[in-house]
């Protein structure tokens, strides 16, 4: 965003000369927010596109002018075939999460965005990871593009892992027993259904946790209200679907918990990014049922060393013996070392400040 502002502060104001396309509505704002505050002093002015909400507010901010669009696609394609903004200014296009776009669907609309724009531009692409969609994206509307490639798109190196066997049956009751035992800052928890994270978190209410939950059914203020209020402390733990796995920066997550075991290895690298950001230490503890066997070797293969298998002390697991569940993938990481000796947690409170440490591939053009 910085280099963009610089660029920006020579030519013409009150026209849309750059454009970041973001995947979700909590990223693009987001965005927004970190351009308007970075710009504050330059009267560059920042005006966030997407859906969920009215258009009033976003017409009226574009009827007074801006510079920078921060858009998702479907609300911006929305305004251009109804003529409500003009994007041949465009001097700066970016796309942010450009794997998630992908996996989103938005490919189409992205290629009908760019029609629009004019044809000399700077195009930007950030991702964690490069699918091949992308890659042959960039080859199609770029030219000679340059690859910066920061880290590998593999986990943070700050972050513990560890993982829970359990039963599906006793999912619920090792995660309440795990949170009464665990000293933490912010939770963030990952459940893989919009239900889940909406009956989980409701659960955790009733015990008396301050907790929200982060699901797509959710209106987008109340979506912007769980997001605010996990970052400004007035809740302590966040129920969430991977709607929260991609750019959202809240500082003093100390854990992540995946409730249910992700998808795919990209999604469980983006999840556990959450924690362990601007080299502070995080921990990543996922409850994995016999049937995430194969996905757990996906990830345990990104990693490079089999994750640590634990069994949480004083917890009755009835018949089930979480040291031979998984055993066959990874031997050498089943351990019957507790949750309380494995190591030592932080106390609540401690600060973690910065920005992330994001992995990052990208493509830059002009």
């Amino acid at each position: 965003m910085l280099p963009i502002l610089q660029k920006l502060l020579k030519g013409p104001r009150g026209r849309i000369r750059a454009l970041v396309l973001a995947p979700t509505r909590e990223l693009a704002e987001q965005i927004h927010q970190s351009g308007s505050a970075l710009g504050r002093m330059t009267g560059i002015r920042s005006v966030s596109i997407y859906g969920g909400v009215g258009k009033g507010g976003q017409l009226s901010v574009l009827k007074r002018g801006a510079e920078i669009a921060v858009a998702c696609p479907g609300r911006l394609l929305d305004y251009l075939g109804e003529r409500s903004i003009d994007l041949s200014n465009v001097e700066v296009l970016v796309l942010d999460e450009a794997d998630r776009m992908c996996d989103m669907g938005f490919l189409p609309d992205i290629r009908r965005i760019l029609k629009t724009l004019p044809r000399e531009k700077q195009t930007l692409f950030f991702s964690a990871t490069m699918p091949d969609e992308i890659r042959a994206l960039a080859d199609h509307i770029l030219t000679k593009p340059k690859t910066i490639q920061i880290g590998m798109s593999a986990p943070v190196d700050t972050v513990s892992h560890a993982l829970y066997p359990v039963p599906q049956e006793l999912k619920k009751a090792l995660l309440f027993a795990m949170l009464k035992q665990t000293s933490t800052g912010r939770v963030l928890i990952f459940t893989r259904t919009k239900h889940r994270a909406k009956t989980l978190a409701a659960q955790l209410l009733k015990q008396k946790y301050r907790v929200a939950a982060l699901q797509g059914n959710l209106s987008q203020n109340r979506r912007q209200d769980a997001i605010n209020g996990f970052r400004n402390g007035k809740y302590d733990v966040l129920v969430a679907t991977d709607i929260a796995a991609r750019g959202i920066d809240v500082s003093e997550i100390t854990h992540v918990i995946n409730f249910d075991m992700p998808d795919t290895v990209d999604a469980y690298t983006h999840r556990i990014g959450r924690t362990g950001r601007a080299l502070q230490t995080g921990d990543a503890f996922t409850l994995a049922v016999t049937d995430d066997d194969q996905m757990l070797r996906g990830i345990e293969k990104v990693l490079g060393t089999p994750i640590e298998r634990r069994r949480l002390a004083d917890f009755n697991y009835g018949d089930f013996s979480p040291e031979h569940e998984f055993a066959k993938s990874s031997p050498e990481a089943v351990s019957g070392q507790s949750h309380r000796a494995s190591r030592s947690f932080r106390k609540p409170g401690f600060r973690n400040r910065g920005a992330g440490n994001r992995k990052m591939v990208g493509f830059s053009n002009t």
